[in-house]
Formats: structure tokens, C-alpha cells, sequence
């Protein structure tokens, strides 16, 4: 061995042979390594199946289901079935004119001032009727003298013909005498009958007359108030059978009803004397008791909608015509007897259930326009409900029954959602 070697040799450590202790340390270090490598494969696994999963669930959106009140802002009165929109319209609602051509002498009303009905509003100029009557009346006591007249001469003429006739049968008078006092007497009694219808024909003249000059004193027709005032003393007006300005126009606020125009998707939900609620855009948290008078029978073609006349039942001076309203169409239990009103279970629990919003977007609907299918999330998976449709506002839908407050509802594609379909929320 040379030098080299010899100090190599010194170098080498030597190691005592391993004991049982030793052996199994080395066993528990693979086995935790192996216990890491299986934890990284099952979460490798597990992910992928997340991810596949992932990829088949159906994107939506979630939004909570309000309980709708009285006091929800915009909201429609709590169980109704139908909104629309309208205008507060008069029943009675009339432009009063004149007959004729006339110049105003004096106006006695003002706007806004109530009138009751036979109320003079205006006077017109009778200048040339009252002379036209004047002439009449001396025509009527003309005629009435020469009825007199011809009434006079007929009964002097009558004692002549009788005697003539007399001794005609006796034998005293020839024929031609007799006819000659006949055909006098004749005459004279004709001309009295002539002078009878004259006499009616210039007392027919002076009722017209009289009819025009009756027409120049302008009165109400019924008790109501002024709206507009139209004219002024010493204006010439004429008769406006268009509905423009005539001399006043007056409204009979006791006639006070709002027209609605209803889709036709909508129409069956509505039938008359169904309770509603009024509520007027200037007084947006006055909720006024109304009722449906009836449904035009009839259709508007150009806007696919039919005209629902709805009454109030409380009178108030805020109301006037031409403001603007929205009528809620309300459900009630007599309601399932009404026709095209739907089931009676449904009606009773739109009655008696709960209304909640939810967006309109949230709601597949079934054709009917009063029902429709929401689908509620359970965790990563929907279960779709039926529900019953109430009235619509904005981007709203109110739903009558089938759906509680608070639950969360699915907005996506209605294509893909079914119970039972797996889901997963987007922002």
C-alpha cells in the first residue's frame, strides 16, 4: 500500500450496521410520501370534476322576492291582478254655444265657478229676433181681426140661405136664387176657415220667434262647474258642433270615471263591478276605492288594446278631468265566477296569499298572461314553482301567489332551467 492509500484510508468513517429503529424511521418517510403524492392526485382529481361541472351549469343571475305593501314605493294596490294607465274623464261634459250667429251681450260666469242646472251663463244680442216676434205678434192680431171679419159675414149670410132654402121647398123661389144665396154662403164660410189657418199659421210664427228669442238667454244644462270660459261681451260667436271653444264649457264632476286602455294579452283578467284601486299621478300614495263600470265591446286595432270604463266610489274635489291615473285591477274569492277570471283556488290564494316582486325577468310565463313558472335556488341547483301573476310596473312583476318573500329566484336562460338543473350565480 502506498502513501496515498494509507491516508485515504485514515480519512473513511466507519458506520455501525442499522438497527430495527432506524429501518422503520425510513419506512414512515416513504409512506408520508407517498400520502402526499395520492392528496395532490385526488385534489387534481377533484378539481377537474369541479371544473367539468362547472362548465355544465347554467350561468344565472339570483334576486330575493320582495313582499309587496301598501307602503312599497310605486307599488300597485296589494293583490292586484292588472295595472294600466289612463285619464280622468267627465261623463257629462258639455260646450255650450248658441243656435245661431250672435254677438255675446253679457257673460254671468266665471271659470271655476259652479253653476246648478237652468242657470243664465250668457246673454246674447236679440235685437233682430225681438223685432221678428214683434212683427209676428201684429200678424197674429191681424189674422185674429180678420177671422172676426169672416166669421161675421158667414153668419149674416146663414139666415139668407135658410129662408131661401125654405121657400126653394116651398115653391116661392126659382133654383137659380137659391144657388145664387148658396153659393154667398158658401163662400163666406170658406173664407172663415181661411182665416182660421191664418191666424194658426201666424201664431206658429210667433212660437219661432219667440224659440229664437228664448235661444239668445244661455243656460246650464245641469249642475257642475265652469272650466273654460270662452268669450266676452260684445264678441260675435257661432255655433261649434266641432267641440272647440263655443261660449263655456262645463263638467259635471259627479260624472267623474278614468278610461284605461287594456292590452288584449290582458283583457281576460278584467270583468265588470271588479273591485280596483285609483291612483291619481298628483297624489301618488292616495289609493282610491273604484270599481269597473264595463269593457267597451270593442277592440282597437292600431294599439291592440280594449277600453275599460272604472267608476269611483268616493267623490272628491282633487279629482278633476284630464289628470293623469293608474287603475289596479284587484282580485277578490267572487272573482273565480267572473268570466275568463281563471280557477277559483288561484283567485282565492291571490286574494288571500302574500304579493311579492321580483324582477320581470325572473318570471317564464305560460301563454296566459296570468300565470307562469319562477325557479327558486336551492343551492347549486333550481326547482321551478308556479306561480300566479299579478299586475306588471316597470321592470317589476307583482306574483300573486306560489312564491314566498325572501326566497331567491333564477334569471337566465329559461332554455336551459328545469328542477333539478345544477346553476351557478354570475355576478
Amino acid at each position: 500500500m502506498d502513501q496515498k492509500s494509507s491516508l485515504l484510508e485514515q480519512l473513511r468513517i466507519d458506520r455501525p450496521p442499522p438497527t430495527p429503529a432506524s429501518t422503520g424511521r425510513r419506512g414512515g418517510r416513504a409512506g408520508l410520501v407517498i400520502g402526499i403524492i395520492a392528496a395532490v392526485v385526488a385534489g387534481a382529481a377533484g378539481v377537474g370534476y369541479w371544473m367539468v361541472s362547472r362548465a355544465d351549469a347554467v350561468p344565472v343571475q339570483s334576486a330575493v322576492a320582495q313582499a309587496v305593501t301598501a307602503s312599497t314605493s310605486g307599488a300597485p294596490a296589494v293583490g292586484s291582478i292588472l295595472d294600466a294607465s289612463g285619464y280622468v274623464v267627465a261623463l257629462r261634459d258639455a260646450i255650450v254655444s248658441g243656435k245661431s250667429i250672435y254677438k255675446v251681450n253679457e257673460m254671468l260666469v266665471q271659470q271655476g265657478e259652479n253653476v246648478k242646472a237652468g242657470q243664465i251663463i250668457a246673454r246674447l244680442d236679440d235685437s233682430n229676433v225681438r223685432a221678428a216676434l214683434v212683427q209676428t205678434e201684429a200678424q197674429v192680431k191681424q189674422a185674429q181681426a180678420a177671422l172676426v171679419a169672416a166669421r161675421v159675414a158667414a153668419e149674416d149670410e146663414r139666415p139668407i140661405f135658410l129662408r131661401d132654402q125654405k121657400e126653394l121647398a116651398e115653391g116661392l123661389i126659382s133654383p137659380d136664387t137659391f144657388d145664387a144665396t148658396k153659393s154667398s154662403y158658401d163662400a163666406d164660410v170658406a173664407a172663415a176657415d181661411v182665416a182660421a189657418q191664418n191666424l194658426a199659421v201666424a201664431q206658429a210664427a210667433v212660437l219661432v220667434n219667440q224659440r229664437y228669442e228664448d235661444d239668445t238667454v244661455i243656460r246650464s244644462p245641469f249642475d257642475g262647474v265652469v272650466t273654460a270660459k270662452n268669450a266676452q261681451p260684445g264678441q260675435i260667436v257661432s255655433p261649434d258642433f266641432s267641440g272647440g271653444g263655443g261660449l263655456a264649457e262645463i263638467v259635471d264632476m259627479n260624472s267623474l270615471e278614468v278610461d284605461v286602455d287594456v292590452s288584449e294579452n290582458y283583457i281576460s283578467r278584467v270583468y265588470p263591478h271588479q273591485p280596483a284601486t285609483i291612483t291619481l299621478d298628483a297624489y301618488p300614495d292616495w289609493h282610491i276605492p273604484a270599481e269597473v263600470i264595463a269593457i267597451i265591446p270593442t277592440a282597437d286595432k292600431s294599439k291592440a288594446t280594449v277600453q275599460v270604463r272604472v267608476g269611483f266610489k268616493q267623490k272628491d274635489p282633487r279629482v278633476l278631468p284630464q289628470m293623469g291615473a293608474r287603475v289596479s285591477f284587484l282580485a277578490d274569492a267572487s272573482s273565480a265566477a267572473a268570466p275568463g277570471a281563471g280557477s277559483s283556488p288561484a283567485n282565492a290564494s291571490a286574494a288571500a296569499g302574500t304579493t311579492v316582486a321580483v324582477p320581470s325577468a325572473a318570471v317564464e310565463t305560460n301563454g296566459d298572461s296570468s300565470t307562469g313558472t319562477v325557479f327558486v335556488i336551492d343551492g347549486a341547483t333550481v326547482e321551478g314553482h308556479a306561480v300566479r301573476l299579478g299586475a306588471r310596473n316597470g321592470d317589476s312583476q307583482w306574483i300573486l301567489s306560489g312564491l314566498d318573500p325572501g326566497a331567491s329566484v333564477a334569471i337566465g336562460d329559461f332554455t336551459k332551467l328545469h328542477d333539478g338543473a345544477r346553476i351557478r350565480i354570475t355576478q
